[in-house]
């Protein structure tokens, strides 16, 4: 069986590689002449756990390529996935621009049967558009060539995208026939050995279904970041209340750890995408919207905190920050916490030291100057009056603290993921202030 992947992101490059694993032929396409290049050295645009050796692996053994041309790439092929980028536009809106520009391109290069899938995250009725764009490709060049689209959401965790690509709890494929269906699910068998399901849906309920899932993963956040918030207000302690209601199994534990807001490539832009969605059906996503601006709110909790311990005066303090990704196991810093933070920090006057394990290339293309990156966690503290842990990574767990310790000018710990003990914390001298828990100096 011949793929195409279009689009070299997180989506299109584990989806490529994934099923390249199992034996598939896969070409990955993309209009970025140097990142095509930079894949054909070994070298990836993103970083991911494992799929590193997975792409160096097939592509060693000729099963997966990297290419510009799609006009030569789709010929042969029996299914193309469409996984390129659908950035939020001003009005939160999905923009859709770059899906259509390749539906337009499958419909004047294809050479028979097809079957086109939206792997992007795209809302409702995305699918029938491009169904009417390839079916005007078509026309234009007269062509009576067969295909069907098909909507495949992606359920990747960035950070283990490789483990939920091979071992997946469940695969969503929305279809319009049996043809397709057969199709589909005989690619994704052997990724469903484990008794996981494919659960096939029509299109238009495959689409719904991923931004139901994030917006749901997204309101358990911001809902435990505002029992995090009252939890101070009234003495409570957030930890307890997280073993409380996590334990319920109506609940669970998962998405209930409170922090200083989600950030990443899925929650903000697809909590905005549903919202933009239904107000273009005339219905008011109330909740989400909420959602959405408890998130916001969140991001500014930890600056806040800050203000308050120094009494407004921070202006010429040194800061440390531990994390700059929007999580662990990531370089993504899109819609990150941490860039609300030291913008803040920046305008206050404030000087800032940063560290994060993975993400440093991309912090100095989108911080401007505006911290001085470090080689590792204890050269950011150095001359510090405090430090900040934005980013849960587990290497600053348990870190050298009598090293950290010698090095600082003042000792408060601001932990934005409550990862340490505040016991411990004030027996290593720190003054210790976490989310949702009183604070005791």
């Amino acid at each position: 069986m011949k793929i195409v992947v279009v689009g070299t992101g997180y989506v299109g490059l584990v989806t490529g590689a994934c099923l390249a694993e199992v034996g598939t032929e896969v070409i990955c396409i993309d209009v970025n002449k140097e990142k095509i290049a930079n894949l054909q050295k070994g070298i990836l645009p993103i970083y991911e756990p494992g799929l590193d050796v997975i792409v160096e692996r097939n592509y060693k053994k000729g099963r997966l390529r990297f290419s510009t041309n799609i006009e030569e790439a789709i010929k042969g092929a029996q299914i193309a996935f469409i996984a390129v980028g659908t950035p939020p536009g001003e009005d939160g809106s999905a923009d859709l621009k770059y899906v259509l520009q390749v539906a337009d391109q499958v419909g004047t290069y294809m050479d028979g049967y097809l079957i086109v899938v939206t792997k992007s995250t795209v809302p409702v009725g995305t699918a029938s558009k491009v169904k009417k764009t390839i079916k005007a490709a078509l026309e234009k060049r007269n062509a009576a060539l067969e295909f069907d689209v098909a909507s495949n959401p992606e359920f990747l965790k960035e950070g283990a995208a490789v483990d939920d690509f091979l071992k997946p709890d469940r695969i969503v494929i929305g279809v319009e026939n049996e043809k397709a269906k057969s199709l589909l699910r005989q690619l994704y068998e052997p990724f469903v050995l484990n008794g996981h399901p494919v659960l096939f849906m029509d299109i238009p309920s495959a689409e719904m279904t991923k931004y139901a899932a994030n917006a749901m993963l997204a309101t358990k956040i911001s809902f435990m970041n505002e029992i995090a918030n009252l939890c101070e207000r009234v003495g409570a302690n957030v930890n307890e209340v997280r073993n409380g209601i996590g334990s319920d199994p109506r609940i669970g534990n998962r998405f209930i750890y409170p922090g200083i807001g989600y950030g990443g490539s899925c929650f903000p832009k697809d909590v905005k995408a549903l919202i933009r969605t239904a107000r273009e059906y005339e219905y008011n996503m109330r909740i989400l919207q909420s959602v959405e601006d408890v998130n916001d709110d969140q991001k500014k909790v930890m600056f806040e905190k800050i203000k308050k311990h120094y009494n407004g005066d921070i202006a010429g303090k040194t800061f440390c920050i531990w994390g700059l990704s929007f999580k662990p196991q990531t370089d993504d810093m899109r819609e990150a916490p941490s860039l609300v933070l030291i913008d803040a920090l920046h305008e206050a006057g404030a000087k800032v030291q940063a560290y994060d394990p993975v993400a440093m290339n991309e912090a100095e293309h989108l911080l401007h100057g505006k911290a001085s990156l470090k080689k590792d966690e204890t050269a950011a503290a150095e001359n510090a009056d405090a430090i900040i842990l934005v980013t849960e990574w587990p290497e600053f767990r348990l870190p050298d603290w009598d090293s950290i310790i010698k090095k600082m000018k003042g000792r408060v710990m601001f932990d934005g993921r409550n990862i340490y003990n505040n016991e411990e914390m004030k027996r290593l001298g720190f003054i210790y202030h976490g989310i949702g828990k009183e604070t005791k100096d």
